[in-house]
Formats: structure tokens, C-alpha cells, sequence
């Protein structure tokens, strides 16, 4: 099975190109970008120091990739959330991960690139989240997860007006992953398990042992961005949380959470109702569509669903 994704990943690769990779060092952004040939990376975190600018550098080093680092003050996040928010329309807690994506594609933008490629796709077809270990039937779940997924690099490369490239997003390697077990994708490595087994094993002898074998790091902690839910946590109290969760009738995760809803009001307005096909968002009141178990707007997730 390494052998079969391995060749498939190349053919599907080689008729992709791109002016640049938004690159965290991963293994899905670092094998996006060698299998296409692409020279160029952009690194996004907040402030000068995050976990994602050492790999990114080490990453590059071995691919031989010009490196570009984003620093993004605190302030300029701050700033850029009404521009990502109407851009994305949503007040969703993951947020943080989006803002390092909405800065990469802004340099990339600066840049003059036309077009970017991402890893987008690979965590959520071959089970690279931890929490996927615990899914009783998971080769039912990504199924119906690669109907419905969705990616913010897709709105916000076409509100910088850049094409994005998702190479695990291709047809055929949906297919392959989809005819892929569970087997395949969760297993145990010297006494670590890992999820996207096959892809690390496919690209063996191609990427650094570093790069295939590294933990899976969320971008928004990759990046430092996370940060911004502490200054949110030390900004607003816990009575205004309560009160503004009795006010507007939403249940807010945390703190960060509420504030990007009082964003979400002064650059959307109000939330979509359900309309035909759809039912309410038991966190936000929302339409979600039937058979989904993810509220786009604010981000709700039904906990039976996992």
C-alpha cells in the first residue's frame, strides 16, 4: 500500500504547480511541496519564536527551499480579525489557525505569487489527528468526513485573489485513501503510535526521517497563535463571559470565543437561520445541513460525531 499512494502521490503531483508552499516544516506541507518541485516557503508565527519556524528552517534546509518568516505582532493579529472574519464569515474558536493562514497568503500576495500550495487534506483523509485513535469505525467516519470538508485557505486565497493547490485533495488520492483501513493509517512505530502511517511509510527514503516521523503539530500552536486565547483569557472577565452568553443566547467555548462573535456582529450582522434541509445549531442557532455534525459558523461540533 506505500508503494501504490507513493506512485500516485507523484503522478498527481506532477502536472501541479505553484509559486510558493505555506510551510509549517510538516510532514503534509513539507511533502506537498517536494513531490510538486515548489522553491519557495512562507512560515507564518506570532512573534519571533513558535515551534513551526525550527522545523520550517530544518524543512527547507533539506529541500532546498527559500525560506520566507512572517513575524506577526499580537496588535496585528488583533487588527487582521474583522478582515478574516467577514472574509471567512464565521466566529469559530479555531480562529488562530485560520489568522496564520490569512498572513501567509497575505505574503504571498505581497509576494506577487499566483499561486500557493498547501498539505490541506492530509490529516483529515489518512487520520493525522489524535483523536481520530479513539473512533471505534473510523474508515465510516473519514468517509463521510471527505464529503463535507472544507478549508479556510480556499475563501481566503480567493480574498487575496491566489489559487491554492491541494495535491491530497486530488480525486484520485481521496480514492486511494478512502480504499485505505484503518490499518494503514494508525499504527505503532518504536513504541509511538502515529496516525498517517502509510504516507510517512510512502515517502520513506524521499523526505528526512525527521520531517516523516515528527508528532502532528495543530497550526494554530505551530504558528503561536494560541497565545491570543491567553490575552483573551486575562482581557475578559468570567461574569462577562456569563453575561454575554445570557445576552445573545450562544454558548461560547472560551473567552477568545466570545470575542470573535462581537466581531462576527459588527462585520456580518446577524446569524443565518435555518432554511429547508437544514436544522439549528444547538450552540449558535445557525442552520447546519442535514447529515453534518459541524456548525461552519460558529464552530460547534456534535460530540457524538467523534
Amino acid at each position: 500500500m506505500p508503494g501504490r499512494l507513493y506512485r500516485a502521490l507523484c503522478e498527481v503531483c506532477s502536472g501541479l504547480q505553484a509559486d510558493g508552499a505555506l510551510f509549517s516544516g510538516g510532514l503534509d506541507s513539507s511533502a506537498a511541496a517536494a513531490l510538486t518541485g515548489c522553491s519557495k516557503g512562507i512560515v507564518v508565527t506570532l512573534g519571533d519564536d513558535a515551534p513551526d519556524l525550527e522545523y520550517a528552517r530544518q524543512a527547507a534546509d533539506a529541500l532546498n527551499m527559500d525560506l520566507t518568516h512572517v513575524v506577526v505582532s499580537r496588535d496585528e493579529a488583533l487588527n487582521a480579525l474583522p478582515d478574516l472574519i467577514a472574509a471567512l464569515k464565521t466566529f469559530d474558536p479555531a480562529v488562530p489557525n485560520d489568522l496564520a493562514v490569512y498572513f501567509g497568503l497575505k505574503k504571498a500576495q505581497d509576494m506577487g505569487f499566483h499561486s500557493v500550495i498547501t498539505g490541506d487534506g492530509s490529516d483529515e483523509i489518512f487520520a493525522g489527528y489524535s483523536y481520530m485513535r479513539g473512533i471505534h469505525d473510523l474508515d465510516t467516519y473519514i468517509r463521510d468526513l471527505s464529503l463535507t470538508m472544507t478549508f479556510s485557505s480556499n475563501p481566503l486565497g480567493r480574498h487575496f485573489g491566489v489559487t491554492i493547490v491541494q495535491p491530497f485533495l486530488h480525486p484520485d488520492i481521496i480514492r486511494l485513501a478512502l480504499a485505505t483501513g484503518r490499518e494503514w493509517k494508525i499504527r505503532e512505530r518504536q513504541g509511538t503510535v502515529h496516525g498517517k502511517w502509510v504516507l510517512r511509510e510512502a515517502l520513506s527514503g524521499y523526505l528526512p526521517e525527521a520531517i516523516l516521523w515528527q508528532d502532528k503539530r495543530p497550526l494554530e500552536t505551530g504558528s503561536g497563535m494560541t497565545a491570543l486565547n491567553d490575552f483573551f483569557e486575562a482581557r475578559i472577565s468570567d461574569s462577562e463571559l456569563r453575561e454575554s452568553m445570557r445576552q445573545h443566547g450562544i454558548y461560547f467555548m472560551n473567552k477568545a470565543h466570545s470575542y470573535y462573535y462581537e466581531i462576527y456582529r459588527q462585520v456580518i450582522g446577524r446569524i443565518p437561520r435555518p432554511v429547508n434541509g437544514q436544522r439549528a445549531c444547538p450552540g449558535c442557532g445557525a442552520g447546519i445541513h442535514e447529515g453534518r455534525s459541524h456548525c461552519r459558523v460558529c464552530g460547534w461540533v456534535e460530540r457524538g460525531s467523534l
